[in-house]
């Protein structure tokens, strides 16, 4: 039985500002930031592969269980082959998944959740405006129609708050994404820069 990797999990609704965390905690030597929106934004879009993915998120919809999963545990096998990361050495941060209570129990056999970092923000008008920004900075046309964008967050509050129940509270960080960008970082980095250094 391989070791299990040792993990941070982020989680966040749409736009509270995930990746934004995960790029200020990527700059630890420890750490492999894993985004499951970059990887299948990643992945050749000729693809039977890349058309399946891309027929969910138009809508706004999670991909199904095993799929996400397999996809996901690829990736990170690559990772290890192409020397960008040790199992012994680095913490993954998990951006992104797992993001349905299936995809949290089939991820037990490959990962040991350490902590629990949840950005929160209630303000749905907030969210769908700071996606539209980035809609248009990045090129991410996912993010430009209101009933998807909606509909993501839905999916968020419904089922992936359900996920954090599955684990134990004294894992589980809670911080105010509703302030300026270098206040979350900050707020963040005071608790896990030195665990994650």
């Amino acid at each position: 039985m391989e070791s299990l990797y040792k993990s941070v999990l982020i989680y966040g609704p749409p736009g509270s500002g995930k990746g934004t965390v995960s790029k200020a905690l990527n700059l630890s030597d420890s750490v492999l930031h894993v985004s499951t929106g970059e990887i299948f934004r990643g992945i050749d879009p000729s693809s039977e592969k890349s058309k399946m993915i891309n027929s969910y998120l138009k809508k706004g919809n999670l991909l199904p269980d095993d799929f996400t999963i397999d996809i996901w545990h690829e990736f990170v096998e690559h990772k290890i082959k192409e020397g960008l990361y040790d199992p012994q050495k680095h913490y993954l941060l998990l951006d992104g998944i797992p993001r349905t209570l299936k995809q949290a129990t089939l991820l037990e056999k490959y990962i040991k959740i350490e902590y629990i970092i949840v950005l929160e923000m209630k303000d749905i008008n907030k969210l769908i405006l700071r996606m539209k920004n980035r809609a248009l900075i990045e090129n991410r046309s996912d993010d430009l129609d209101e009933n998807v964008l909606k509909n993501r967050i839905d999916i968020y509050l419904n089922d992936t708050t359900k996920i954090l129940k599955h684990y134990s509270d004294d894992i589980i960080f809670n911080f105010n994404a509703d302030q300026k960008k270098l206040e979350v970082i900050k707020d963040v980095l005071v608790k896990f820069a030195p665990i994650l250094s």
